[in-house]
């Protein structure tokens, strides 16, 4: 099972960290879709990782909101702080409780900008991810990972919440 839960924490790491590098580089997955390659969208030239969804993709009671906080230089770099804190801490298995509580916080963001989910009510794959993260967090499992070295680094040693 630990290695069942290791191959999901380094899965969901590397989803986040992906995302991350698309928005920033513009890969042309995701970011530039049917553009070339590091278009005005990516974040490296100019292009905002969050006015595309919250400015135009949101729905439901919470909409608003979104709309309002699109495209602010202050949400973007939250929005890709995290992505990246996340992505590298599950991926390589170092602050691996904090990626996970920031993954579910930001999950549980996105999934509200959606509402009512289109296929499930209630559930889509925001929340499974979310659930998974839940079960991460309270495992840690430590196989495949850079835990063990993280652990004696100043830094993990001087902020318990980086353990």
């Amino acid at each position: 099972m630990t290695f069942a839960a290791s191959l999901l924490r380094i899965a969901l790491g590397y989803i986040f960290l992906w995302a991350f590098i698309d928005k920033l580089f513009g890969l042309k997955f995701n970011t530039c879709k049917g553009l070339a390659v590091s278009c005005k969208q990516a974040w490296l030239h100019g292009g905002s990782p969050t006015a595309g969804f919250l400015g135009h993709a949101t729905s439901g009671p919470l909409a608003n909101l979104y709309h309002h906080l699109s495209g602010h230089a202050w949400v973007d770099w939250l929005f890709m702080l995290g992505l990246a804190f996340v992505g590298i801490g599950l991926l390589f298995g170092t602050w691996t409780r904090a990626a996970s509580a920031a993954g579910i916080a930001m999950l549980l963001l996105m999934w509200s900008a959606l509402l009512w989910p289109a296929n499930a009510p209630g559930v889509d794959e925001h929340i499974i991810y979310a659930v998974a993260l839940v079960g991460i967090f309270l495992s840690v499992p430590t196989a495949w990972s850079l835990n063990s070295a993280w652990q004696r680094t100043p830094i993990a040693k001087y902020l318990p919440i980086l353990r």
